[in-house]
């Protein structure tokens, strides 16, 4: 695998892949499983030990990951290049290992279906999934990427990100009085925004590292103050026994945590840099970068085959009140790290291998590209539905071909166009500034 150039913002792809070590082990240290005669049992640690609700406050990293793609669209834009289009250019990568990670699974369930029956299947599919909401936010929030690079002070950043809270908080106001949690649905763009916000005006050095400071204590401090006074619960992931959860839809506590972390990234953005810079340490960031989708798909069903394979021999990590729990559950890690490990060798290279006609030049202009876009937004939200309803019903079914045919239509929208469009591409684009591309 071809190492990234030294050109790379190295301290961005320290905080991408950093995250997703966290989410992965978060999520192993999160699931509670076992077999008995009923048949699979799935419980949630925080559910079971509320007192460890607090730490999701460090685990809850998926900021870092919207501040990623934020500061990696600012770099990778160009004044002049077609919106669509270059959100099209942006989801053919994100894609790719999807494809191959939905179609594994669609086999699979059939499988299931046929050998253990409609009733397994449908508890697989709606797990298999699950995850796949923060891709289809992600597809969507990238699509704002283009009009962020368009501010040009630390103000206007402010204006910003001060509008971003303020509808959020106005989201949960409605949302809480009509008591619906649908009502919220907004804030999956309104919340998961502000970490795109911050990286891309971090990538236009619109930050100062002292206005960073000030705003991630004082986002913190009223975090606290509103969990304090409710009536918002601590956890910020979903733990199946919550009362309101603050990312199902996202809620305005959410949004400060947001908003905090990714401050807090501007502030040791510096030293993150300087710590990439170790040959050793950027060559593991390096690698983790280049097969981070294979990690975020795979590492749900690697925990799984790591619990099952010790529920075999009798080394469940489930009853919290057993006095070997917390032991079972750092032999879990062990043994998930090694299945992810192996996952991650074989998977990997699927991420750079090009799907013939889906990763074909894209030089679509005008209305063209414009529906490229659009269509790419709502593969997105198609995405979202997938994983709320899961492949165990005709919805999540529906979702997944929506999907398939949002995708399709953005690839024929997206298409290279008659040689006047790609003069006219090139003529655009040529006029556009140009510079070093860093992540």
């Amino acid at each position: 695998m071809v190492l990234n150039p030294p050109s790379r913002d190295r301290a961005v792809d320290v905080a991408r892949l950093a995250a997703l070590v966290v989410v992965m082990f978060g999520h192993c240290a999160l699931l509670l499983a076992t077999i008995d005669g009923s048949g699979v049992r799935i419980g949630n640690l925080i559910g079971a030990v509320p007192a460890v609700a607090p730490a999701t406050w460090v685990v809850q990293v998926m900021p870092l990951f919207f501040l990623a793609g934020g500061a990696a669209g600012a770099y990778g834009y160009h004044a002049g290049t077609p919106w669509g289009t270059w959100l099209f250019t942006r989801a053919q990568r994100l894609c790719r290992p999807l494809f191959w990670y939905l179609a594994a699974w669609s086999v699979g369930l059939l499988a299931v279906r046929l050998t253990l029956g409609a009733d397994s299947a449908r508890a697989l599919g709606r797990e298999s999934v699950a995850l796949l909401w923060f891709l289809g936010v992600y597809l969507v929030a990238l699509a704002f990427v283009p009009v962020l690079t368009r501010l040009r002070t630390g103000g206007s950043v402010a204006i910003v990100l001060v509008v971003l809270l303020a509808a959020a908080a106005a989201t949960d106001r409605i949302r809480f009085a009509v008591d619906a949690p649908q009502a919220g649905v907004t804030n999956f763009v309104i919340v998961w925004l502000i970490p795109v916000l911050v990286g891309v005006a971090y990538a236009r050095r619109l930050i100062a590292v002292p206005a960073a400071f000030a705003v991630a204590v004082s986002a913190f401090a009223v975090q606290v103050a509103l969990v304090t006074a409710g009536p918002y619960e601590v956890s910020l992931v979903v733990t199946g026994v919550e009362r309101i959860s603050n990312t199902a839809p996202p809620t305005l506590l959410l949004a400060l945590h947001c908003t905090w972390m990714s401050f807090a990234f501007v502030l040791v953005a510096g030293a993150l840099q300087r710590w990439a810079e170790r040959p050793r340490v950027w060559r593991v960031v390096a690698v983790g970068n280049g097969g981070a989708m294979t990690l975020y798909l795979w590492h749900i069903p690697a925990i799984a085959i790591a619990a099952f394979s010790l529920h075999a021999v009798g080394l469940d990590a489930y009853d919290v009140a057993a006095p070997d729990f917390w032991s079972l559950l750092a032999v879990r890690a062990l043994v998930f790290a090694v299945v992810m490990g192996v996952l991650f060798q074989l998977l990997a290279p699927l991420e750079h291998r090009r799907l013939p006609w889906w990763d074909a030049p894209a030089a679509a202009i005008g209305a063209r590209a414009a529906a490229a876009g659009v269509l790419i937004c709502t593969a997105g939200v198609a995405l979202v539905m997938m994983a709320k309803f899961g492949l165990s019903g005709v919805p999540g079914w529906t979702a997944l071909g929506c999907f398939a045919a949002a995708a399709a239509g953005a690839r024929v929208c997206a298409g290279a166009g008659s040689a006047s469009d790609r003069r006219l591409g090139h003529i655009a684009d040529c006029r556009s500034p140009r510079r070093i591309t860093k992540s």
